[in-house]
Order: structure tokens, then sequence, then C-alpha cells
């Protein structure tokens, strides 16, 4: 059995584990597990005409630091402006830290929003995934995508969170009223070993079972009060289609990567010592989320690294973890948005980067930086988006916008508009009551 590590053990202040992982292994049953995780999701969908697009959503959980990353501020006071130095990049007025030299090279093939806020001061997914705070809960944003796209391709999920087990991100990625159908594809522990048939169980015994089913849901489907039964049709199709086209198990499988290519993501190592402990960096998760996207997957979802610096005695502070992290983001970052340019996916695929919010300006008693909802950044890459420039500016300190803020929703909404599905859309809740996909539908226009 393989196993594949994405955050390692690591915490946030809040105590909640990130050890995420991916197991391979082969499957006991021969494909019918997959429809039992398929089974999970349980509404109809609802089809748009939308271009053939894809988002990855790469979540830096913890929340990065905006001034020591794409907000820097060399001009203020030591205590603000840290231990690191801006450089100059490709893009006139666009400067980064030190740390970022390969994106700094391309920085014509992305685009920063300096002035994104928040309303969440604690660690939660919830906002960046809904684009509404935890006490209004609304179905993730994946959800919405699996909901309003077309079903072109049954034999790939239109939703993949590569975010293993981490309860936290499971609960901001649910579809609530979209509909269980619309749930995440997961592929930890059960849902990869699901994508591949074994050896006792063939294709022909497959078709067999899947007429088997065919004939007992017709004699249950007239007593479903539910409607779930409909949706467990479609699951097992699906199912079947997944497993016996192996094109999602495929996207998964990192054997046929050229070398130089998986290089450009490791170069700098797949571990470092965090908070002077162990931890894993997976830029493996970088390189599947370009093989989904590549392969017809509508949205993937990752959270990559812990960036909760507060920092106290025993672990050093900000400066010294991000001498460490900011090296192994650069070059997976600018690894995945060179390689989606090297395959014509620039146009198609649209990447953003954010995390739930910034850090506080200034330095603590520790040597770290605080939540800060009040100011971050937000990176955008392709997508048909206008890429090459900064949107957005802060204050001398960092502390607060000086231009239009932009909020989650309008993170979201701008995605929408990649993928051509309208956020003035709505949907029913289980009160059968219609809610709009988002409440406030401007996305960054500079970016439009």
């Amino acid at each position: 059995m393989l196993t594949f590590f994405n955050g390692g053990g690591l915490r946030t202040c809040d105590g909640v584990s990130r050890r995420n992982f991916l197991r391979a292994g082969s499957l006991a049953l021969g494909g019918l597990a997959l429809p039992d995780l398929l089974r999970m999701k349980a509404a109809g969908a609802v089809s748009s005409e939308a271009r053939a697009k894809s988002v990855i959503m790469i979540v830096l959980g913890g929340g990065p630091s905006h001034v020591d990353t794409y907000d820097m501020k060399p001009a203020a006071p030591a205590e603000i402006r840290g231990e690191f130095r801006p450089i100059r990049s490709k893009v006139p007025g666009m400067e980064m830290n030190e740390l970022f030299p390969k994106q700094a090279w391309i920085a014509d093939k992305f685009s920063v929003v300096r002035s994104a806020t928040w309303v969440e001061p604690d660690h939660q997914r919830v906002e960046i995934f809904t684009g509404f705070p935890k006490n209004i809960r609304r179905p993730s944003f994946g959800s919405f995508v699996s909901r309003m796209t077309p079903d072109h391709d049954l034999a790939l999920p239109k939703f993949v969170s590569l975010n293993g087990d981490n309860p936290e991100i499971a609960d901001a990625e649910q579809p609530l009223y979209v509909g269980g159908r619309h749930r995440a594809f997961t592929p930890a522990d059960r849902g990869l070993k699901s994508l591949e048939v074994t050896k006792q169980v063939d294709l022909s015994r497959l078709k067999s079972r899947k007429d088997l089913l065919d004939t007992l849901d017709t004699l249950r489907r007239e007593s479903d009060a539910t409607g779930e039964m409909g949706a467990a049709d479609a699951f097992s199709s699906q199912a079947l289609d997944m497993l016996t086209s192996g094109r999602a198990r495929k996207a998964f499988d990192l054997s046929d990567e050229k070398p130089d290519v998986l290089s450009r993501y490791s170069a700098t190592g797949s571990r470092f010592q965090y908070y002077r402990g162990p931890a894993h960096w997976d830029w493996e998760a970088f390189v599947r989320a370009r093989r989904l996207v590549e392969a017809g997957v509508t949205f993937v979802s990752l959270q990559v690294g812990t960036w909760d610096h507060h920092c106290d005695a025993n672990s050093g502070s900000i400066f010294e973890g991000y001498r460490t992290m900011l090296p192994l983001y650069d070059a997976c970052i600018s690894a995945l948005i060179t390689d989606l340019h090297e395959r014509g996916l620039e146009k198609d695929v649209c990447i953003v980067v954010w995390g739930e919010f910034g850090r506080t300006p200034r330095i603590n008693q520790f040597g770290g930086r605080d939540h800060w909802p009040g100011a971050g950044t937000v990176l955008f890459s392709g997508g048909g988006l206008k890429m090459g420039q900064v949107v957005g500016a802060t204050s001398t300190g960092g502390e607060y916008p000086t231009t239009r803020a932009y909020n989650p929703q309008n993170i979201l909404s701008t995605l929408y508009h990649v993928l051509g599905i309208d956020p003035s859309a709505t949907i029913p809740d289980h009160n059968g009551r219609p809610q709009y996909v988002l409440d406030d539908r401007d996305p960054v226009v500079e970016l439009i």
C-alpha cells in the first residue's frame, strides 16, 4: 500500500490536525464500494451552458502573511516590515518577497489582489469555500460547480477535493441543499482504492452486477419517498464508468510524468523543518491537481502547508519558518503555472491561491504575526482573466485596504465568471426558499 501525506501532522493554533493522506491499494469488492461513496450524494443536477474550463483552488491553511509575501512594506518600521526584502518582478510595480525568484520571473502570468478582506478572525475554511461566514451556512463552491455545469463525462468527477481526511475542510465543502450528489470526491482511503478493478472481479462480472443492481433498484424506486434512489442510480452508473474507463484512476498516477517535469515541483525537496519539528510539503498534490484538470475535472481544491505563525519561545520566528516554506511554495506554484502554459491550458484553467485571512502587520512579542482578516492577498493565474497586474493597495502599514476591498464572495464570483456560471442563479434550500448562489455578486472587475 502506498501512502501520500499532505500537511503532515501539523496543527494550527485551534488544535485541528492537518494530517491528510491518500492511500492507493486494491478494491476488495470489485467496484461496489465506489457507488457506496458516490451514493452519499443525493440530489439531481441542473445543467447550464458553461465553457469547458476548470479551477484549481490552493488553500494556504492557517493564513499566510501578506506583508511577508506579496504586499511588502519596506519603508515601514522594523516591527512591521520584518526581516525580508522585496525584489522586482517581470511586471513593473509588482514586487514580492526575495524568496520568490521563480514567481518574479513569470509575474506576467499571474495577478495579485492586495485588497482582500475577510469576516472570520478564527481558523475555519467555510468563508473561503462558500463565500459566507460560518454563521451563515451555504453550500460549497465546488458543490455549486458540480450542480451547475453540464455532465460531459461521467468517467470523471466534476469536484475533487485533495484535502484528505481533514474534518474542518470536509465540513466547509458540504453540499447542503445543493444535493448530496454534488459532494466532493475525496481520494482518501476508500475513494482512491475504489478507482481500480481487482483481479478477482473482471469487467464482465461488473456488468452482471450492474444489471442486477438495475433490476433491484427498479423494484425499489416506487417506494422511495425521498428521491435518493434516482441519485443512487446515477452514482452506480458513474461508478461503472469511472472503473471501466480508468481515466480517473490514471489522473492520480504520477508514474508516467516526465522526470524533468516532476523535478520543477520537487527541486527544493519534499520535507522541511517547521517550528523545529518534522513536517511534509506535498508537492505531488500540485501535480495531481494539474493532471485532474487536464483530464477534465472542473474543480480541484487542495491545502498545502500550515501557515499559522503566532510563534513562541520554542518555535523560532515567523521568518525562520518562512525561510524554508516560501522557497517550497515558490517552486510549486511557479511550476504549476509554467506547466499549464506549456500545455496550452492557461486560458482553460484558473488557479487561485489564498488563505482564510492575512496576518497582523505588527510583529508580536514572540516574533510571529497573529490573525488579521482586515487585509490579505489573493493570487490568480489563467482562466482567461487579465494577468500581469497588481489589483488594489493597502495602507502604509498593511492594516487595511485603501482601494476597493474585495471579499470572499467577490473572489468566488470571479471564479464563477471563469466557469460561465451565473452567481445570481437561485437554488431552493431545504425549506423550499430560493437562495442566490452569492449575495455579493461583483467579481474582481480589474481581472475581467
